[in-house]
């Protein structure tokens, strides 16, 4: 286990480092890696909160960041909503979503779960595609509105503004997920993910725990896809689709579940990593298996994710 010291130190000196990586990171490929990155991370913690957390096996979890794009999308370009105003927006129609999902699962175990919560998000997607008129269809939406902040404009810089704007969004995010788990809330979503029935007994209501933990996870991965939107000027149906849920749910098991800061390190290695081999000749197309080998061997030897293997060496080595 690390001293705690260093466990309170060490996220403050991470968040100074990526605070400054854009006076050393000048180009806008690299502050655009770090962007997407920010936000999937926002996006694999909060599943982390439910899936992690709470054990509900909710593989809808990335219909909550493409209603969060939509409605940044729609609210922004159509209605003619400040995008400032559109992107929390998102968080708004995705926590509603949320409960709407969480309603009908919350009794559910195993399986069934898994099975609702995936035909939730077929059936946005569904939504998505037919409504063409508002949404796209399957061409989705372009020329979002960019943020502004008085005469500045963010697409200036190469996205230095946009880079401290996702900064910011992921520690509010973490902040917001440190509060939760920390809480006696957070306690007893532990106690119903290990011992439901034991928990039931002791007067936990285990579905409104569920509803709660399902809500609360929306709200910023709803707000990390609003701002996605808008930083991208673009809102896809692809957003909905198997890869980019296959690939967030990589970096939750990554990271490892019920981990706060898991995910999020697993979020900044993985886009890294995989562009990297991108970069590299023939691995254009294997560098998913070879982040899939990977990923099956740290489940493998470290259940617990990344940062337990970390702290398995550390012990190690003050041991000898």
């Amino acid at each position: 286990m690390m001293p705690r010291a260093v466990r309170l130190l060490l996220p403050l000196a991470v968040l100074l480092a990526l605070a400054l990586a854009p006076l050393v990171a000048t180009d806008s490929y690299t502050r655009h890696l770090f962007i997407v990155a920010f936000v999937f991370a926002v996006v694999a913690s909060n599943w982390n909160l439910s899936l992690g957390y709470c054990g509900v096996f909710n593989f809808g979890h990335l219909t909550f960041f493409g209603v969060g794009v939509y409605t940044a999308a729609i609210g922004a370009k159509t209605f003619g909503i400040d995008p400032w105003l559109a992107i929390p927006c998102g968080g708004v129609t995705a926590a509603v979503t949320a409960f709407l999902i969480a309603t009908p699962v919350a009794r559910l175990k195993g399986i069934y779960v898994v099975l609702v919560t995936f035909a939730f998000s077929q059936l946005a997607l569904q939504l998505v595609l037919s409504q063409s008129q508002i949404t796209g269809g399957g061409e989705g939406m372009v020329r979002i509105p960019f943020l502004q902040l008085g005469g500045y404009s963010f697409i200036r810089d190469f996205k230095l503004g946009y880079y401290y704007v996702a900064l910011a969004l992921l520690v509010l995010s973490t902040l917001f997920l440190r509060a939760v788990t920390a809480s006696p809330f957070g306690k007893s979503l532990k106690a119903v993910r290990d011992a439901q029935d034991y928990s039931a007994a002791r007067g936990i209501s285990v579905p409104r725990q569920r509803v709660m933990a399902l809500v609360l996870s929306a709200i910023f991965t709803g707000i990390a896809g609003g701002f996605y939107a808008i930083y991208l000027r673009v809102a896809s149906p692809d957003v909905f689709g198997f890869g980019t849920t296959s690939l967030v749910l990589s970096m939750v098991l990554l990271g490892g579940a019920g981990n706060l800061y898991g995910p999020i390190a697993a979020a900044l290695a993985l886009t890294f990593v995989t562009e990297t081999l991108a970069g590299f000749q023939g691995f254009e197309e294997a560098r998913f298996i070879v982040v899939a080998v990977v990923i099956v061997l740290i489940l493998r030897l470290a259940p617990g994710g990344i940062l337990t293997l970390l702290d398995r060496s550390q012990r190690r080595g003050l041991q000898r």
